[in-house]
């Protein structure tokens, strides 16, 4: 086993986070059969005992299941966490369909309904998962920092959303992570988003750094009702192939630097700045093993410019949602 992972600084806070994280959402849904407690609360406290200390969660995980399984695993443990959870996607448990919600009121319900079911008196990071259209961000981004006076939450965060609304939101309340899907097949937050973050001392969280598989040795079975990618425009039909062809040609240089196309990845985005921090999923401790490596692999200054032959002269097939997954994106 190797040595502890490092931390850095969460963005205007005093909070530290372990350079990689750990995207919980998969132990409860959508990436085919969730995890028992058992198994989700041994990933998660294998993890800490690794130094991972970076939780990520969110209300609408199995409806609250996902943070259940959170507050279990970390019974006696709870100070050792950093523990990032979210509100503001509001669906009927089981389907995908959702509504955004922003409004003050909301905030506050969803804030006390998370603290009880991760059965604690405060939260590190409090995301707001989608943004409201109807609702100003300065009105939800307000009621949220009036938690933080009040205790219940340590450090705000915002995901998905547009440079416009990260700028105003920063207005009313120091934003200390900005989380939005990033990979090397998903690179939109490097026209403008990036260079905001590291502007306004705001840490990136990019969730999906392994593109929800695509870049890795592993295929989806497109009989699993219970795996959501199967419904994603990029993990269909030729799409997916396509998209499977670019991770090959990829993995020949994982291949030549001795790391796993998945490690290449997450080794990537760590190099793309100081200030990311990703938030891998996964159900498998031996698959948690390797994430926690990929954060000691750096890559050359020829290894990164091979890999930007490759992504330059490739073209990634498909949508990364469905339009009722890109709900409150970039807005």
């Amino acid at each position: 086993m190797t040595e502890r992972i490092s931390e850095k600084a969460l963005g205007n806070s005093e909070l530290k986070i372990s350079t990689i994280g750990l995207g919980c959402m998969g132990l409860s849904e959508f990436y085919g059969q969730p995890a028992s407690l058992e198994d989700g609360c041994n990933l998660i406290r294998h993890a800490l005992e690794r130094g991972v200390n970076f939780f990520d969660t969110a209300d609408m995980y199995g409806d609250g299941h996902n943070e259940k399984m959170l507050a279990a695993a970390l019974k006696g443990k709870r100070e050792q966490a950093v523990i990032a959870t979210k509100f503001g996607i509001v669906r009927q448990n089981g389907e995908y369909a959702r509504t955004i919600c922003g409004t003050p009121e909301y905030v506050r319900k969803a804030c006390h309904d998370s603290l009880k079911r991760l059965e604690t008196d405060y939260i590190d990071l409090y995301y707001i998962h989608r943004v409201d259209s109807s609702t100003p961000i300065e009105d939800t981004i307000g009621e949220m920092s009036r938690l933080v006076d009040e205790g219940k939450i340590r450090a705000l965060g915002i995901s998905e959303a547009s440079a416009e609304t990260i700028r105003r939101a920063h207005a009313v309340h120091p934003i200390s992570a900005l989380q939005s899907e990033y990979s090397m097949l998903t690179r939109d937050p490097e026209d403008e988003i990036l260079a905001l973050t590291r502007e306004l001392g705001i840490t990136f969280v990019p969730y999906s750094p392994i593109c929800r598989g695509l870049l890795s040795s592993s295929r989806i079975d497109s009989n699993d009702s219970a795996d959501f990618r199967r419904n994603l425009p990029r993990f269909q039909g030729e799409a997916y192939d396509k998209n499977k062809s670019i991770a090959t040609a990829l993995s020949e240089i994982a291949q030549a630097k001795g790391c796993s196309l998945a490690q290449l990845s997450l080794a990537w985005v760590l190099a793309q700045g100081d200030n990311i921090v990703p938030i891998p999923g996964t159900t498998k401790i031996k698959n948690l093993e390797s994430n926690i490596e990929a954060a000691g692999i750096n890559l050359t200054g020829d290894e990164l410019a091979e890999i930007d032959i490759i992504l330059s002269g490739a073209t990634v097939e498909g949508a990364r949602y469905t339009e009722e997954g890109m709900k409150g994106v970039n807005l």
